[in-house]
């Protein structure tokens, strides 16, 4: 694939802590991550992803970080992140490291002498702080995580934290934070990373011109997705921003084969494609597709908008069915298209019950879609086990600052991070000697590695088919919708001579003549609904 890798790759994300414990403590470790090398290597992955394993205090997940050059105690040594990159490495396994520019822990050194600083001082000019409206903060931003973005400190000068309070804002108008993450970025390339997914890319600059512009929605509007009524957002997406991915860029090609970048950015396509200008970063997730809730119209719209997008800037799409922060999608597509997955955590996922059957036939189908389209696809842990939800974890285990941020309206997103099970017995289901971090629910063994391999009717299996298979016509970066039955609720388009049909629909649709490489479901002379196969017709004429 050479030092362009990245525009067709299948990229595995992992959640260290839930991946695989190596020294029983009941917590994944970088260890747990080397353990299951060979299970990546077989499912067919061209790239790990790390979400952060730096030290923490684990209040945001890891995303609060006191150090990033480090590993976290719990989660391993530098001599094991190295292990882990050769052991990637000998399988043919790229290794990409979450980047977090954005904020640091509140107990990060620098912000720690901030505090201990007078306002005015080079240490607070670090982060962003600021004199209130009298007895109000700065602005009417509010935190992501729910809340005031602004914490008040007993001198009377507030600090910004888009996220948690403790989880500090960095001012990136400042030389020294520059300076400071373009040497993180070196630290790890020489360790042999071969790039990195840059947390919460869109917000690291801010508009902190005086007085402070309030988010158009008055008081309690976060603007996070609020651009259309903010098209000169204050903190988000701001068009300063893209020096900082240029000065990236340049360090990047410092080294052979280039880093890459890939950037978290919850922006629309017209804005996200920018961040992957030849320039700049080389990837941007896409989470509009993630958000589809099975609606050929839906698909189709986005995937036209994002493959011509990618393509004006000499980039490649991404897709992505999940991650670490959304409900996952067996869960996600068996439940009625009017249910906000927030509000059904809320209930406990009892309001409604989600049918797991139906979404579980509907994210293989999805699944196939995905990894047939153009460009890179990303896959969540557990993705290729179809796992579930667990919206039912116990009020006193959950560590997601939503939880309390929210006074308790939003349960968070700890149920996409229960442990993954590997086998079909033992105490945490193979993911450790102990209880998992997390409780696993009754039956997690059921749908473990072990049990799942070799089934032809697994997830498990379905991935690995379609991973091999996608190989065959992966670099062939064409895309061509097919008219004839591209209708309705089916969507039909054209990878060289691979047609790939995906019916969200509940009737069955005619199976055009061709080769079956490979299906969601058993087949017979029509495409049931909620089912989708890759056809080998011998040639796209005529689409």
């Amino acid at each position: 694939m050479g030092e362009n890798w990245w525009r067709n790759a299948v990229i595995y994300q992992i959640y260290p802590r839930s991946f695989a414990d190596s020294d029983g403590d009941g917590v994944g470790d970088l260890g747990g991550v080397v353990s299951g090398m060979d299970h990546l290597a077989g499912l067919g992955v061209d790239a790990v992803w790390l979400t952060p394993f730096y030290p923490s205090p684990w209040v945001d997940g890891g995303y609060d970080v006191c150090d990033h050059r480090a590993v976290d105690p719990e989660l391993g040594t530098l001599a094991d992140f190295d292990r882990l990159v050769t052991a990637a490495h000998d399988r043919g396994i790229r290794v990409l490291v979450d980047i977090v520019p954005n904020h640091t822990s509140d107990r990060h050194p620098w912000f720690q002498r901030a505090l201990a600083a007078p306002p005015g001082s080079p240490e607070r000019d670090r982060y962003l702080f600021r004199y209130g409206r009298g007895d109000r903060p700065p602005s009417n931003w509010e935190s992501r995580f729910g809340g005031r973005a602004w914490t008040r400190l007993p001198d009377g000068q507030w600090y910004l934290h888009l996220f948690s309070p403790e989880q500090p804002d960095l001012n990136w108008d400042n030389p020294e934070v520059r300076a400071e993450f373009a040497d993180i970025l070196r630290f790890w390339a020489r360790r042999g990373v071969d790039g990195f997914r840059v947390d919460v890319a869109a917000a690291l600059v801010k508009d902190m011109t005086e007085p402070l512009r309030d988010v158009v929605g008055g008081e309690g509007a976060s603007g996070l997705d609020d651009l259309a009524a903010n098209p000169d957002h204050p903190f988000l997406d701001r068009p300063e921003v893209h020096d900082i991915y240029r000065e990236w860029n340049r360090i990047f090609h410092e080294f052979d084969p280039p880093r890459i970048g890939v950037a978290e950015a919850w922006v629309h396509n017209d804005r996200r494609v920018r961040y992957t200008r030849g320039d700049e970063l080389q990837q941007a997730f896409n989470f509009e597709f993630l958000r589809v809730r099975w609606n050929a119209a839906e698909y189709r719209r986005i995937i036209q908008e994002s493959v011509a997008g990618a393509r004006s800037v000499g980039a490649t799409a991404t897709w992505v069915l999940s991650n670490h922060d959304v409900v996952r999608p067996v869960t996600t597509l068996g439940l009625p298209a009017d249910i906000d997955p927030k509000v059904w955590l809320a209930s406990h996922g009892e309001n409604p019950p989600a049918d797991l059957e139906l979404g579980t036939r509907r994210a293989r189908a999805a699944a196939l879609l995905s990894l047939g389209l153009p460009g890179s696809a990303y896959v969540y842990q557990g993705e290729e086990l179809g796992l579930p939800e667990v919206p039912d974890l116990p009020v006193e285990v959950l560590s997601d600052p939503k939880w309390e941020h929210t006074s308790h309206k939003e349960k968070g997103r700890d149920g996409c991070r229960v442990p993954m099970p590997w086998t079909r017995d033992g105490v945490s289901a193979g993911f450790s000697t102990a209880p998992g971090w997390l409780p696993q629910p009754c039956g997690w063994g059921a749908r473990s590695v072990q049990a799942q391999d070799g089934d032809p009717g697994s997830m498990l299996e379905l991935y690995r088919s379609a991973l091999r298979a996608r190989r065959e016509f992966a670099e062939d970066e064409s895309f061509a919708w097919d008219d004839r039955h591209n209708i309705g609720d089916v969507l039909a388009f054209w990878r060289g001579d691979v047609l790939v049909l995906v019916n969200t629909g509940g009737s069955a649709v005619p199976l055009p003549a061709g080769e079956v490489l490979l299906s969601s479901i058993g087949l017979g002379d029509v495409l049931p609904g909620d089912a989708a196969v890759w056809l080998r017709v011998g040639t796209s004429a005529g689409r």
